[in-house]
């Protein structure tokens, strides 16, 4: 039996974008009988990295579960948008990093889940230079 996978595609290949922009694409779940989708979740979101605490936020959000009159097709492919904000801007520092990325997450009936991640760059800020000793 083949594992279940996930598909997630950008439209602009290139995942540089600025603030204002619209950030599109198209996700698909390979492998998985329909009947055993719980719910799929589209989602964009910020985290930072680094010294002190990590943060995260959702810019957008979407879940989708099966209905009776639309049930999942885990192979059809689903389409997603949405208009990036203006920050916070993606950032590589020598203390914290702030990355942009869409994550897809499909729930199954057993508990099981699968979780894919396509990082992109919001903005453009340059990178710090070296630290100067005080």
């Amino acid at each position: 039996m083949t594992q279940p996978r996930l598909s997630l595609a950008l439209s602009d290949h290139a995942r540089l974008y600025a603030p204002g922009e619209l950030l599109s694409g198209q996700f698909s779940v390979h492998g998985a009988p329909e009947n055993d989708l719980r719910a799929i979740e589209i989602s964009v979101l910020w985290h930072t990295e680094g010294k002190g605490e990590e943060d995260m936020a959702v810019h957008f959000f979407e879940r989708i579960e099966p209905h009776e009159e639309a049930p999942l097709i885990p192979h059809q492919p689903r389409k997603f948008s949405t208009v990036l904000p203006n920050s916070p801007l993606s950032y590589t520092g020598q203390i914290v990093r702030i990355g942009w990325c869409v994550r897809a997450r499909v729930f199954f009936w057993q508990g099981r889940e699968l979780t894919l991640d396509v990082p992109f760059q919001l903005g453009s800020v340059p990178s710090p230079g070296p630290l100067l000793a005080e």
